[in-house]
């Protein structure tokens, strides 16, 4: 059972948590229903406690297929979605308008099923809707108890003091790993200053860290995001390949796997942090769990942020398209 504690906003969840979003979206060929649906129990059955979805993935799909597994153990759950980025007539659509952000809400607590939703994020700012309006509606949604907590997702350390000063934010979702410094910038300082938690996503690097992604060009299907994301490309990801060998012996020196070093890493980073992990797959999840009791000496915890940090890795995170609709602090 998971062990590992934190804090997010009124909630107390497990420092471990389950994404949702590659049981139907971004990774490829989503697993068939009866998988995914054992995967979900067995993270319940494990002591994951914060599961996390959003109107985006699968274009609602997502919600529609987890809604109803975790309905009976809503008592015990805290489930978090997120709107402004859905998807409208078969297109990704960033859309922070407080009316969009009120139906969409409507939209989300029909496919789950449920009558709130306990973390509610702003998946992205839409640049061109003032952020003090998108958070206005989502503290309306709190006052009609549609939701009980705002979120922000990729979000600058500036937009999250604007955000914070109309309604508290109870956490930002940012990518953070080993080899995603960024919110080291000054996020993670403007959390604990207003104190709200960090929700970390891709804490394995997508993948990356696993040590399982050897050929991007073969391995990846058609659709999987990160055949348009650089680090993943031929230029680069031959060179991040050459840290894993360094990165495999402080495993080994630790006395885990890789996975599993990569999410007490980012736990590591503070006891305001939770580790969002995403799986298809019994086994990768049942691996992950192991983290909860990995602790990484500190002599560990230097090795690796010399060898894995941005003066380390190729490539940059995103497609300038894609970096362009983020909000979040660059090297």
């Amino acid at each position: 059972m998971i062990t590992q504690r934190r804090r997010v906003g009124p909630f107390d969840v497990s420092a471990l948590a389950f994404g949702c979003m590659n049981l139907s979206h971004a990774y490829g060929a989503p697993p068939d229903r009866a998988t995914a649906e054992r995967v979900v129990a067995r993270a319940l059955d494990a002591g994951i406690d914060f599961f996390d979805t959003a109107a985006l993935y699968g274009f609602g799909a997502n919600e529609t297929l987890v809604g109803p597994w975790l309905r009976p153990h809503r008592h015990r759950v805290t489930l978090a979605s997120k709107c402004g980025m859905t998807g409208v007539n078969g297109v990704r659509v960033i859309d922070g308008r407080p009316e969009t952000i009120l139906r969409t809400c409507d939209e989300s607590l029909a496919r789950l099923g449920v009558d709130v939703i306990d973390l509610y994020y702003l998946h992205r700012w839409d640049k061109k809707v003032p952020i003090e309006d998108s958070v206005g509606a989502l503290s309306r949604l709190v006052e009609a108890g549609k939701i009980r907590a705002v979120g922000l997702s990729e979000v600058s350390a500036d937009t999250l003091r604007r955000a914070h000063k109309v309604h508290p934010i109870a956490a930002v979702q940012s990518e953070y790993s080993a080899w995603t410094r960024n919110p080291e910038i000054a996020v993670l300082q403007a959390c604990r200053d207003l104190g709200a938690a960090f929700v970390a996503f891709s804490p394995l690097a997508r993948g990356f860290l696993t040590g399982t992604l050897t050929d991007p060009a073969s391995q990846l299907q058609d659709k999987d995001i990160r055949r348009a994301m650089p680090r993943f490309d031929a230029e680069h990801y031959p060179r991040n390949l050459r840290l894993l060998d360094g990165f495999d012996a402080i495993a080994r020196d630790v006395g885990c796997s890789k996975a599993q070093l990569a999410l007490a890493w980012v736990l590591a980073k503070g006891d305001d942090i939770v580790a969002l992990f995403g799986t298809q797959s019994l086994g990768h999840l049942n691996e992950n769990l192991g983290a909860d009791g990995v602790r990484v000496p500190p002599q560990a915890m230097a090795r690796m942020d010399a060898l894995i940090n941005q003066h380390t890795v190729s490539g940059a995170r995103y497609n300038p398209a894609t970096q362009s609709e983020i909000d979040t602090e660059d090297f």
